[in-house]
């Protein structure tokens, strides 16, 4: 270890593995951990220290002694500035593997089981291009380089289009490549920044709350076809008709845009009112046959193919025979109550939030299936002893609840309700184990499959099929 005043550098330490948000961990001579940003399990580093706590320090790589045999080239110019893609510079045969232990040791360390089969970690087809929806900020504060600032250039263009600087939400980096959505995503993103700094559009200024151009959704269907969405500041009724002229005759793939107007603090679009400029203001997804119709607020797996062989991972695991009834908690839009209810009697909903609810039940409309019913309300409240009282017992229970998993109140009247089988769904293993741990006196955990619906991070998924004992 070399220390001046300024500067405490651990020389030559091996990384052994990955930890939380993707950090390589290494450990000193002393046996004190080190989480260490910009390096890869097998790497061999020289690293800065950032914070020192008493169990630990956190680094950052400032030299590659040694290059790990799983370290990659990345493909991204932006990598390690945008704060995405952090996995960008391991093998994907690499990323699968920490995926896959991170699980097992989260369902073993936290829920304390020992007897259970775990599948092989689902990879996602795709690794590059695999998002559906997109959303970038614009900016008149772009994010300088390190180069740009110690030139002591005067940039009279600080405009950007982009993702927000990790830990300075002011600033914004201005993209000229990103690797997750496919093409026209780029050229659509590129020739509204052009455009709008030819036509001297005023970009977004977030300290001052002043502008014109705020944010840019761009989302799409498996059909190939697209729906943008601008969030304006203010409206310029003469400037947003000219841009979203430009845009339908540059990009006939543009099957509906759609626009609203938000002078709030913060970017949420949810309380306001879109408005549809052209086309139906949705687009349409199918999957298995059943179709969804996917608005500007909806809530729907950025991950198609993936997602999809989620759902039929989760159908396999509840392995439902017809006459079953089945609960699905925290339902959202109820994609995965559907993709099920062609394989259950009777299929009920529950889910918070009431405009997901409103589209679960359009869903269910439009693809016929009368055997669905969803509710709205505070997970909590309103699964309680008056409503297992007043609805069929559940033979099958799926759960697929936020990262922060389920209230105890919620894990103890599932324990209530005693369904035969529980086939929970999560997108943060640690959770998981937690909830599940308490429930190991009554059932039994059968089998897991992890599945990787973001490639090139460090998040992933993993379905749990627990049977009452």
């Amino acid at each position: 270890m070399r220390k001046n005043k300024k500067n405490i550098v651990i020389e030559n330490i091996k990384m052994h593995g990955a930890g939380a948000k993707g950090v390589a961990i290494g450990r000193t001579e002393e046996g004190k951990t080190v989480l260490v940003t910009g390096a890869v399990p097998g790497d061999t580093v020289n690293a800065r220290v950032k914070k020192s706590k008493s169990k630990y320090f956190e680094a950052e790589a400032i030299e590659i002694v040694e290059k790990s045999p799983h370290r990659v080239e990345p493909r991204c110019v932006h990598f390690g500035v945008c704060g995405g893609c952090k996995w960008q510079n391991l093998s994907y045969e690499k990323q699968l593997y920490i995926k896959q232990d991170e699980v097992y040791n989260h369902i073993k360390r936290i829920g304390g089981f020992e007897d259970f089969e775990t599948l092989p970690i689902l990879g996602s087809s795709e690794q590059y291009f695999y998002r559906n929806k997109m959303e970038f900020s614009f900016s008149n504060a772009r994010w300088l380089t390190q180069y740009e600032i110690s030139s002591e250039e005067n940039f009279g263009n600080r405009n950007a289009l982009g993702f927000h600087i990790p830990g300075m939400w002011s600033k914004i980096l201005d993209l000229k490549e990103c690797w997750l959505q496919e093409d026209p995503s780029n050229y659509i993103r590129l020739a509204v920044n052009q455009y709008a700094v030819a036509n001297g559009l005023e970009f977004f200024d977030v300290k001052e709350q002043t502008g014109f151009l705020r944010t840019l959704m761009l989302r799409q269907n498996s059909k190939g076809e697209w729906m943008v969405l601008f969030q304006l500041f203010r409206d310029q009724q003469e400037d947003r008709v000219k841009l979203f002229d430009f845009l339908l005759k540059e990009f006939p793939q543009i099957k509906t845009l759609v626009y609203c107007i938000n002078s709030k603090q913060n970017d949420s679009i949810y309380d306001q009112h879109v408005v549809t400029y052209f086309g139906e203001g949705f687009l349409m997804e199918e999957m298995d046959g059943l179709q969804f119709k996917i608005g500007p607020k909806s809530f729907f797996q950025t991950n198609y193919k993936q997602a999809l062989e989620l759902y039929r991972k989760t159908l396999d695991f509840a392995d439902l025979k017809g006459d079953e009834v089945v609960y699905d908690l925290y339902t959202g839009t109820g994609t995965i109550a559907q993709y099920v209810a062609k394989k259950a009697k009777q299929v009920i909903g529950i889910e918070s939030v009431q405009e997901a609810i409103n589209a679960a039940k359009e869903h269910a409309k439009l693809n016929g299936l009368d055997n669905c019913t969803f509710y709205c309300g505070d997970m909590k409240d309103i699964f309680n002893d008056e409503f297992l009282a007043n609805h069929p017992k559940a033979d099958v229970l799926i759960t697929d609840p936020p990262r922060d998993g389920m209230h105890q109140k919620v894990v103890e009247q599932i324990l209530n309700l005693a369904p035969e089988k529980i086939v929970y769904v999560s997108c943060n293993s640690a959770t998981q184990a937690r909830d599940m741990a308490l429930m190991k006196d009554h059932y039994r955990l059968v089998k897991i499959l992890p599945v990787d619906m973001f490639p090139q991070t460090h998040h992933v998924e993993n379905i749990a099929l627990l049977v009452k004992i």
